[in-house]
């Protein structure tokens, strides 16, 4: 897949001077087929991206099978979201920060406090003006399904993809990326955290190492996520907080990029670097986006 700034800001232009122009009204038609037919394309473009983007129960799940304790400090605090519903982008952001939350509780079995996410999900939905994501159907079926971590995962992923799906058909391309760039951050705000978190006191630094390293792996996988997330945002509107977490993310990819961690296990030499202290940057890089999008 191969993104194409310079044709799509060359159409943009055309369409956005050419109407306006003396030309011939062929011409004009022409212009405007060729940057709707533009536009469609980036859409798609940026759907296939989303999809290679982890769900927001899949990080959360795998951390619950390492082992991993909950921590409730990473989550971002509910009674936010309403400083967040006057701005569209700030709210899609969040509204995929605690999208990515109900993932982390559900995983956990945290039931009542997964029940209180999904409202405010709801809330800032509304506010978007989106229906039928997390309505209250799909409340009261996450409720009647509450002992089974695997419908839950399914009905999360569920409205998050109705939800994006609504975004982008209502060409609202730029939130819908929002709402996606909100969940991933989210996951791996949540991962790094762990292990930042993770006491270094009470195990040598082998064994410790040992023990993180499952977590670790979840990170380091999501390398090629972040190429993604990165592409899908710099391929729309660059108005409001996007230019700033492009850059975030820029320098979050060259961060995963520096590890090198292909070559390493490429070379069997893997275990032989891979420690917490390899992820601080990561993590510092992290905590910035993460930070600038829930303040």
């Amino acid at each position: 897949m191969k993104f194409k700034p310079n044709a799509l800001l060359v159409l943009t232009l055309v369409a956005s001077f050419g109407l306006s122009s003396c030309g011939p009204k062929g011409d004009k038609d022409k212009n405007s087929t060729e940057f709707d037919e533009a536009q469609k394309s980036l859409k798609e473009e940026i759907k296939d991206i989303a999809y290679n983007i982890p769900p927001p129960s899949e990080i959360p799940y795998l951390l619950e099978q390492t082992g991993a304790e909950f921590n409730q400090s990473l989550i971002n605090d509910r009674k936010k979201a309403d400083a967040y519903g006057s701005q569209p982008d700030k709210a899609a952001l969040n509204l995929g920060i605690y999208t990515a939350d109900i993932g982390y509780l559900s995983s956990y079995e945290k039931t009542q406090e997964s029940i209180d996410y999904l409202n405010v999900c709801k809330s800032l939905a509304d506010k978007l003006g989106i229906t039928g994501s997390f309505d209250r159907t799909t409340l009261e079926k996450f409720e009647a399904n509450i002992a089974n971590k695997d419908s839950l995962a399914a009905l999360l992923n569920d409205a998050m993809q109705k939800t994006d799906k609504y975004l982008r058909d209502g060409d609202r391309s730029k939130l819908g990326a929002l709402l996606v760039t909100g969940s991933f951050v989210e996951s791996l705000y949540i991962s790094t955290g762990i292990i930042k978190s993770y006491p270094k006191n009470i195990l040598p630094d082998d064994a410790r190492n040992l023990v993180l390293t499952p977590l670790m792996r979840i990170i380091i996988d999501q390398k090629k996520s972040v190429g993604e997330v990165t592409k899908m945002l710099s391929s729309v509107d660059q108005t409001g907080p996007i230019p700033m977490i492009v850059a975030d993310l820029k320098s979050l990819e060259s961060s995963f990029n520096s590890l090198n961690i292909d070559e390493q296990i490429k070379n069997n030499k893997a275990n032989m670097v891979l420690t917490d202290k390899n992820l601080e940057e990561i993590t510092r890089l992290v905590e910035k986006l993460r930070g600038d999008i829930v303040q």
